[in-house]
């Protein structure tokens, strides 16, 4: 029983110790886009940017960021802000994070589906829908070990 509660502990303690990471990560990412931090609900973090992007960080094994748009053509502004919340989340330069979600994009547009751009252990999607609510939907993160 005692290793049962010692168990619990350390998890809890661990589970602590991420969301405080995503917290700061979420922070950093809202100080560099001059965005305000939302709510947490679980491992997922709202970031609203005054130019209407809304950026969701979500904090598992590896943190991921991810926006949707509602345009049948994101603008330059929707990829520059998912750059750099990408390149924070990565640690990668946004130049780099760019390049791969607009591959990410181009190749989802002209093949119809979802695409991912892998890299140095991280990767951009992006899918798009012409039809749908939700056009275009990328994301950037690292790709968990294992």
């Amino acid at each position: 029983m005692l290793r049962l509660i010692l168990a619990a502990v350390i998890l809890s303690a661990s589970a602590a110790a991420r969301a405080d990471e995503c917290d700061a990560l979420a922070a950093r990412i809202a100080a560099e886009l001059g965005a305000k931090v939302g709510r947490r609900q679980g491992p997922s973090i709202d970031l609203k940017i005054p130019n209407s992007t809304k950026i969701d960080l979500t904090c598992r094994a590896e943190p991921i960021v991810q926006a949707a748009s509602s345009d049948p053509t994101p603008s330059a502004v929707y990829f520059q802000d998912l750059s750099i919340a990408g390149a924070a989340a990565i640690g990668e330069t946004a130049g780099t994070v760019q390049s791969a979600i607009g591959k990410a994009y181009e190749t989802s547009l002209r093949e119809r589906r979802k695409s991912f751009i892998q890299q140095n252990g991280w990767s951009a999607s992006c899918y798009t829908d012409p039809s749908g609510s939700i056009r275009t939907l990328c994301s950037v993160g690292r790709i968990p070990p294992g």
